[in-house]
């Protein structure tokens, strides 16, 4: 069974440090806020990412997505303001 309690924040940083030049391109950014006991990662979109409409997809379909593939303990990515 998997532990969401030993999700290596560092870990996560290494996804978004490889993620963060797609959202760069389109003048956005995300940063990496907290891991939760519980597997949630929250982070923060800012720039153009912070508002944008196709956040929520960013969010889910390329952050959430890539995290969880490389971290299969995350249970989910949240953005907070």
């Amino acid at each position: 069974m998997l532990n969401p309690a030993s999700i290596n924040p560092k870990a996560v940083e290494n996804v978004l440090a490889r993620l963060r030049p797609r959202l760069q391109m389109d003048g956005g950014d995300v940063e990496l806020v907290a891991v939760t006991a519980d597997g949630v990662v929250q982070v923060r979109l800012t720039g153009a990412c912070h508002g944008c409409p196709m956040s929520a997809m960013t969010l889910k379909m390329a952050l959430e997505l890539e995290i969880k593939r490389e971290i299969p303990e995350v249970q989910e990515v949240q953005a907070i303001e």
